[in-house]
C-alpha cells in the first residue's frame, strides 16, 4: 500500500450516505478544484502543438488545435474532430478541440488511428508507423463532427516500482518522448516520482542526519523503488551528488511538461520510512522497526483490530493533511488481493473509513485478473480507479487478457453504485506488449465494449501499415491463445531458461503417471494450466495457459505475410518477439526431458536434451540481437550515459546488471530469493549469463551420472553464484546495434525446429 499525494488537491464535501451517492459526487469538488488550476488554455494549445511537432512534423500546419470548456462536452472532458474551414490551399485540414491539452493530443491519435491508420507504440516495441498518413494538404475528412467524451475523469498511469524497472536510466529526451506518449494516450493522471531523495535529503539534513548517514538510508539508482518503500536501505548505493542534483532537475523538467499538457501529477508523501540515525539523534522519538515500513504493503499488521487500523489510518492522513490540508491519499490497493486472508470486511471498512471520504482514492491494481470492487461493495463507497497490473518485473512475456480489459472497466463502470472514477495501467515495466498498451488506454475514452476481434483486424493495419489476410489470421490464433489468459494466474514469466530452476532433481518421484504421458498437457478454461508433470515443491512451475501448437501456426502465418513489411519496424519487434516466445516454451518442455533422462539415469538421453536445451538458447540469442530493442547493451549503456565520473559509471552499470540478475540476500551458496525476478530476453544477457547457468548445471548432472554419485547441488550453486558476481562485477562491452536479418533468422528457426 503506498501513499501519494495530488498536486492542488481540494474536497469540501460531507458525505452521510456513500452508496446513495451520484457517479463522481464524492470529488467532484476536487474535479473544479484541479480545472481552476490547469495552466492557461494557450500553454496547454502550444503544448499539444509539441507533441505534434515531434510525432509528424511534416503535417505540423495541417491541424488546428484549441481548449474548450467541459460545457461544450456536456460537463464532462472531452475532445472533439472536425474538419477545418480553412481558407488558403496549406492551411489547417482538421480542427481538434479538447477541455485540455490531453484530449487534444489524444484527439489527434484518435484520428490518425481511425482516419489515417497510424499507429503509435514505444521506439522499444516498434515505435510509430506514419508511412500511411497522407501527405499535407490530402488528410481524409470526417462526414460529421466526432464527440468523444470520457465516461470517467481519470486515466492513470504506472507503478511504484515502473520507475526502477522502467525509467531508471532515462534522460530527458527520453522522458519527453514517454510524456508525449502518455499525452497521446489520454493519461491525465500520471505518478511523478523522480527525484524525490534530492528533497529527502534537504528534509533529513534539516534533523542533523549526515551525508554519511544518508548513503546507508538510500538505496542505489536501480534500487531506489524498494529504498522507497523501506524494504532496503543502502544496497547499490551510495547516491552521489551529481545524481541527486540530476534527477531533481529532471523532475522539474517532467512535471513542467505534464503541467503544461492539463495532466495533474501524482507525488510521493513521505511514507514514514527514515534514517536509522534519526533514533539516535531523538532517542525520545517514537520509531519502530518494520519487514516493510510502507505501512500495510505485503507486511500483515500487527493486529486485526478494527480500531487500530482506523486509528492507523486516520494518523496517516492527518499527517498529509498538516503538510497540504488539500492532499488526496492515492492508495495502491495491491494490499486486498496479496493479502486478502486478513483484510476482510471489517479491516478493509476501518481502513478505508479512517480517512474522510473524497480524500483518499484506491487504485483496484490487479482488476484485469483479480478485481477487488467485485467483493468489496465498491470498496464499501471509496471512489477507486480500474487498474490494469499485467507485468511483473519488466519481464518480456507475450500475454494479456484482452477480453477482460475490453470489457472490465465498462462492466465495472455501469454497475450497482459503481464509485469508479477512472482507469488505469499499473504494469511494473513498460515496453512489450504493444497491442495490449494499446487497447487498455482507449477504454479511457470507451462507453461501451470493445469488438475485440474486429479491433485487432484494425488494429494489425494500423500497426503494419497495411491488411495481410495471413497476418490477421496470425493475430486471430493469438487473441484466442496468448491473450485469452482466464486461469486467473499472476502472470510473472518463469520459463527455464530466464529462471533456471535452482534444485536437486535426483529422488525420481513416483507419480503414477505412464512416462509416455508426461508431457504438457491443458487443463479446462478457468483451471490453472501448469505443465503437468509432477515435480517437486522446489522447482518452479512455469505458466503455460494455451496451446504451444497453436501459436506455432500463428508463427507460420505471420512468417508467411513477412514479404509483405520490408523494413517494417513494428512488423520486425513482433515477429522477433514471437518467435522468442515458442521458442522459450519448447525449451521448458526440452529442459524437463533433459532431467527426466537424468532421473532415469539415462546418460545419452541426457546429454542429448541438454545439448539441445543449449543449442535452443544459443539459437534464441542469435534471434534476439536482430532486433535493436532487444539488446542488452542498450541497458548498460544508458546507465553509463548518466554517470559523470569514472566511479559513477562503475557503480551504475554494476546497479543494471545487478537489477536484472540477482540481489539483495545471496551468499556463497544461497542464491537471493530475488533471483531472475527482473528476468529479460534479452541478447548479450541470454547467451552469457543464462547459457552458462544452464551449461554449469547440466555438466554437474552429467558428472553425477558417470560418478554414480549423488548430484551436488551446493557445489553447483557456489559455481554458478562465483559465476553470476564475476558477470554483475563486469565491464565488458555489448552491442547497441542489431545484427541479421530478422525476417530470415526467424524463418530458419521455424524450419529447424517445427516445420517437420
Amino acid at each position: 500500500m503506498f501513499k501519494f499525494k495530488f498536486q492542488f488537491l481540494v474536497l469540501i464535501l460531507t458525505i452521510i450516505v456513500p452508496t446513495a451517492l451520484s457517479k463522481f459526487e464524492a470529488i467532484e469538488p476536487l474535479l473544479k478544484r484541479l480545472d481552476s488550476k490547469k495552466v492557461p488554455p494557450s500553454v496547454q494549445e502550444a503544448a499539444a502543438k509539441g507533441v505534434l511537432k515531434r510525432l509528424i512534423p511534416t503535417h505540423l500546419s495541417s491541424f488546428e488545435f484549441n481548449i474548450v470548456s467541459k460545457d461544450a462536452c456536456g460537463g464532462v472532458s472531452c475532445f472533439l474532430i472536425n474538419n477545418h474551414n480553412k481558407s488558403g490551399k496549406y492551411g489547417p485540414e482538421i480542427i481538434i478541440r479538447g477541455t485540455t491539452a490531453v484530449e487534444i493530443a489524444s484527439g489527434l491519435h484518435w484520428y490518425l488511428k481511425y482516419w489515417c491508420g497510424a499507429h503509435v507504440s514505444w521506439d522499444k516495441t516498434g515505435g510509430i508507423q506514419t508511412t500511411s498518413i497522407p501527405k499535407p494538404g490530402s488528410l481524409p475528412l470526417l462526414k460529421d463532427e466526432v464527440l468523444i467524451k470520457r465516461p470517467v475523469p481519470w486515466n492513470y498511469y504506472q507503478n511504484v516500482v515502473t520507475s526502477s524497472y522502467s525509467y531508471v536510466w532515462w534522460d530527458w529526451e527520453r522522458w519527453e518522448k514517454e510524456v508525449d506518449w502518455m499525452a497521446l494516450q489520454g493519461v491525465n493522471l500520471p505518478l511523478a516520482f523522480t527525484g524525490q531523495e534530492a528533497i529527502w535529503q534537504k528534509v533529513f539534513k534539516d534533523f542533523n542526519i549526515s551525508s554519511e548517514d544518508l548513503n546507508n538510508f538510500f538505496g542505489g539508482p536501480a534500487f531506489l523503488a524498494w529504498a522507497r518503500m523501506g524494504n532496503l536501505h543502502g544496497w547499490g548505493g551510495p547516491l552521489s551528488q551529481n545524481w541527486l542534483d540530476q534527477q531533481l532537475v529532471l523532475q522539474k523538467q517532467i512535471i513542467s511538461r505534464m503541467l503544461e499538457l492539463g495532466m495533474t501529477p501524482v507525488l510521493p508523501s513521505f511514507a514514514g520510512n527514515v534514517p536509522a540515525a534519526l533514533a539516535i539523534i531523538f532517542p525520545k522519538a517514537k520509531i519502530t522497526r518494520l519487514g516493510d515500513c510502507d505501512t500495510f504493503n505485503e507486511n500483515t499488521p500487527p493486529t486485526n483490530d478494527t480500531t487500530y487500523i482506523s486509528t492507523l489510518g486516520a494518523a496517516v492522513y492527518k499527517a498529509m493533511s498538516k503538510g497540504d490540508s488539500n492532499a488526496v491519499w492515492l492508495m495502491q490497493g495491491w494490499l486486498f488481493y496479496s493479502d486478502s486472508s486478513f483484510w476482510k470486511p471489517p479491516q478493509m471498512k476501518a481502513l478505508l473509513h479512517s480517512v474522510p471520504f473524497g480524500k483518499m482514492i484506491v487504485l483496484d491494481l490487479f482488476a484485469d485478473v483479480k478485481p477487488i470492487w467485485k467483493t468489496s461493495f465498491q470498496f464499501y463507497g471509496t471512489p477507486y480507479i480500474w487498474c490494469m497490473l499485467h507485468n511483473f518485473g519488466g519481464n518480456i512475456e507475450m500475454y494479456g487478457v484482452l477480453d477482460a480489459i475490453s470489457s472490465g472497466p465498462v462492466d465495472a463502470r455501469v454497475s450497482a453504485n459503481s464509485t469508479m472514477v477512472g482507469v488505469g495501467m499499473c504494469m511494473e515495466g513498460i515496453e512489450h506488449n504493444p497491442v495490449v498498451y494499446e487497447l487498455m488506454p482507449e477504454m479511457a475514452f470507451r462507453d461501451d465494449k470493445v469488438q475485440v476481434l474486429e479491433w485487432l483486424k484494425s488494429y494489425s493495419r494500423r500497426r503494419y501499415g497495411k491488411a495481410d489476410h495471413q497476418v490477421e489470421a496470425a493475430w486471430e490464433i493469438l487473441y484466442h491463445t496468448i491473450y485469452n489468459c482466464t486461469d486467473g494466474i499472476a502472470d510473472h514469466n518463469h520459463d527455464y531458461i530466464v529462471v533456471f530452476p535452482d534444485w536437486d532433481p535426483t529422488t525420481n518421484f513416483k507419480s503414477g503417471i505412464p512416462d509416455h504421458q508426461k508431457k504438457i498437457e491443458f487443463l479446462p478454461p478457468g483451471s490453472r494450466r501448469y505443465l503437468f508433470q509432477e515435480t517437486p515443491s522446489e522447482m518452479p512451475k512455469v505458466h503455460l495457459w494455451y496451446s504451444p501448437d497453436d501459436v506455432i501456426k500463428a508463427l507460420q502465418l505471420f512468417l508467411a505475410g513477412g514479404k509483405n513489411f520490408a523494413g517494417s519496424l513494428t512488423y520486425r519487434y513482433d515477429l522477433v518477439d514471437l518467435t522468442r516466445q515458442v521458442l522459450s516454451k519448447l525449451a521448458n518442455q526440452v529442459y524437463i526431458n533433459a532431467v527426466t533422462s537424468f532421473q532415469k539415469k539415462d546418460i545419452d538421453a541426457l546429454r542429448s536434451h541438454s545439448n539441445n536445451l543449449l543449442q535452443l538458447i544459443k539459437d534464441i540469442d542469435v534471434l534476439l540481437a536482430s532486433d535493436d530493442n532487444l539488446l542488452v547493451g542498450t541497458w548498460l549503456e544508458s546507465a553509463k550515459k548518466l554517470a559523470v565520473t569514472a566511479s559513477e559509471i562503475k557503480q551504475y552499470e554494476w546497479n543494471a546488471r545487478t537489477q536484472v540478475t540477482m540481489w539483495y540476500d545471496t551468499n556463497g551458496t544461497t542464491q537471493s530469493k530475488l533471483h531472475d525476478y527482473a528476468n529479460k530476453f534479452w541478447s548479450g544477457i541470454v547467451e552469457n549469463y543464462y547459457l552458462p547457468r544452464a551449461a554449469t548445471y547440466f555438466s554437474h548432472l552429467s558428472e553425477s551420472l558417470k560418478q554414480n554419485k549423488k548430484f551436488n547441488l551446493v557445489e553447483w550453486r557456489k559455481q554458478w553464484i562465483s559465476h553470476s558476481n564475476k558477470w554483475q562485477e563486469g565491464n565488458e562491452l555489448y552491442p547497441v546495434k542489431a545484427k541479421g536479418d530478422a525476417l530470415a533468422i526467424s524463418q530458419a528457426l521455424y524450419e529447424k525446429y517445427f516445420a517437420n
